[in-house]
Formats: C-alpha cells, structure tokens, sequence
C-alpha cells in the first residue's frame, strides 16, 4: 500500500517523531513505578437521589491519600499515564458510577482485581437499566463525566507518544474466565449471547500520522496481544508478552484477533490536531525497523465489543512493567 508523502502530513501532537530519550527513559520508568499497584486513591461519590442516592467509591492506583468526597472529574496527577475505566457519569442530570477495576491484597501489597458486571440502574416509573460493563486497565485517557453510551469506544483515548522498542510486557496475573458472553446495552433486556468470553491483554506500537483532513492513520510497527483461554487459579509471576515487530500474519503464532484493528466496534480513536476525536486507521504493517511514535497497552476482561461481555470473567494483574 502506497504510503502518503511524509512532508505532507501534519505530526500528531507536534513532536512525536523526536521524543528524547532522557524523556523516554522517565516515561518507562513511571509507568514500571505506578505498575507495582501498591498504591490507591479512592473517591466516595454520592449517585442521584433519583436512582437511590447510594454512596459509591472509585477506585484509581496512584499515590496513597484519603478518600475524597467528590463529583469532580477525575484529574491524573504529573507522572501517572495509567488509567482505569472507575468514571462518573451525568446523564440528563443523574449522577451515576461505574466501578470494574479494584484493589485487592496480596503478598503485603495490593493488586488489581479487573471484572465483567451488570452495572443495574433503576428508579420508579422512569428507569430500569441493565448494562454490561468490562473491565478495563489502560494507557491513555477516559474524560469525565461519561454524558452518553453512544459510541463507546470513543470516549477511551488508549496510548501515549512513545518511540522506544520494548521486547515485552511483563506482568503477574491470574484469571477466571470463559463466562458466558451476555448483552446489555441499557436499551433492552439482558440478553445470553451462547458463546463464552475472555480477557484480552495488548501492547501495540504504531507509527502515526494526520493527513490534510485530519484523518489520523497509523501503520502497526509491533504486536503484543494475547487472550486469556484458561482459568488460571494460582498466580504466574513475571509472565512475558513479547512484541514482535513487522508483519507477523504468516508467524505460526498468529490469531484473527492479533491484525489490524480497523473494526468500526473496537477501532482506537484519538485527538487530532484541532481537538476532533477521530478514528485511528490502521493502514497496514510497518517495516519490522520501523520507529514507532505511540504505544497502547490495556488489560481488559472482556474482549468484544462493549456492551457485551462474560459476567463473572476476573482478572487479577500486578507488578506491570515494561522490558526495554
């Protein structure tokens, strides 16, 4: 595939291309920091009168402070490029919480516990929703409040600008998995679907780009991405997913779900130049030399579209880190 004049097109965010490397070197070294996950926040939110009015709490893991009582929208502080998918959401007025991503103890420590659950909202006469909400522990942005459920996957801005070549992504973790995929959009009843679901875990290079219009196109520089098929009762420690870079369709290990992620459903979408939120084309496969400009990782227990997933699938992840 033809591959547009580079002089043409605008750079996303500028500088993408030119990261320093002592810059480089502090992001890897914040992201490896905050994955030990030993430290949490957590805000306590009271949800509208309308729908009850029940305290909830959300849970986000960086530093180690009191619990805030707020509504306000969540706010990274400097260093901290993870997130979890715990956000407010204001729907026509109400005030509404969605909480998959939990703290969990282990080993004098804590880890993240990551679900598939019914989220069920109701108020007499007026609402009576079930909606079936993944779990999801990412690079990127979610923004606060969530005022809609059109167009899910746009409001997840994965990944960050980075130009290094990681050899894995190395984590703990363990899982129960293969629930049965239920439907739940809020808009109908719950639905079993007969097919089960699994966890899902990715690291992804790309190189980007922003043509004229402001179409931002990406060719897949290296590929980490591997489901969760068992139940894995005890903890595997130092597990590595390993990056490969190029093309990797004709490697023995390849899956359908390891390609080009251009499906309108679960397609990456991010800012462009003027603030628009676009879509992320993938139009093909780097060169396995290639540079990479941005990476993606995400951990989430389900891995298909949202609004569907296996109710009941966890998955226990600690000790994330990148391997340079």
């Amino acid at each position: 595939m033809r591959r547009p004049i580079q002089d043409s097109l605008t750079i996303i965010a500028g500088l993408l291309f030119c990261i320093p490397s002592s810059a480089q070197n502090r992001t890897v070294e914040s992201l490896n920091e905050y994955g030990t996950l030993d430290f949490w926040s957590v805000r306590e939110v009271r949800e509208s009168g309308l729908i009850g009015g029940k305290t909830k709490y959300l849970y986000e893991f960086f530093g180690d402070r009191d619990t805030l009582r707020t509504r306000e929208p969540f706010t990274a502080p400097e260093g901290y490029l993870w997130r979890t998918n715990n956000v407010i959401a204001v729907v026509a007025g109400v005030t509404k919480t969605n909480n998959t991503v939990f703290p969990e103890a282990r080993d004098g420590g804590y880890c993240a516990r990551i679900e598939t659950h019914i989220e069920t909202v109701k108020a007499m006469g007026i609402i009576n929703m079930d909606v079936v909400c993944q779990g999801a522990f990412l690079l990127g942005t979610l923004a606060e409040p969530i005022k809609d459920t059109k167009n899910p996957m746009a409001k997840v801005l994965y990944g960050i600008p980075f130009d290094g070549r990681p050899s894995a992504l190395v984590f703990d973790y363990k899982a129960d998995v293969g629930h049965e995929t239920m439907r739940g959009t809020g808009f109908s009843k719950l639905k079993a679907m007969e097919y089960p679901d699994y966890p899902e875990i990715s690291i992804i290079l790309q190189k980007r780009w922003e043509d004229e219009e402001g179409n931002v196109h990406a060719l897949r520089v290296g590929t980490g991405i591997e489901r969760i098929m068992e139940n894995i009762p005890e903890w595997i420690n130092g597990h590595r997913l390993e990056v490969h870079y190029g093309d990797i369709t004709a490697e023995p290990f390849f899956k359908d779900y390891m390609g080009l992620n251009n499906d309108p459903e679960r397609a990456f979408h991010t800012l462009n130049s003027k603030g628009d939120n676009v879509t992320v084309l993938e139009d093909g496969w780097a060169a396995p030399e290639e540079q990479p400009n941005f990476m993606i990782i995400k951990f989430i227990s389900s891995c298909g579209q949202a609004f569907y997933g296996g109710v009941g699938n966890t998955l226990w992840i600690d000790n994330i880190r990148i391997e340079m």
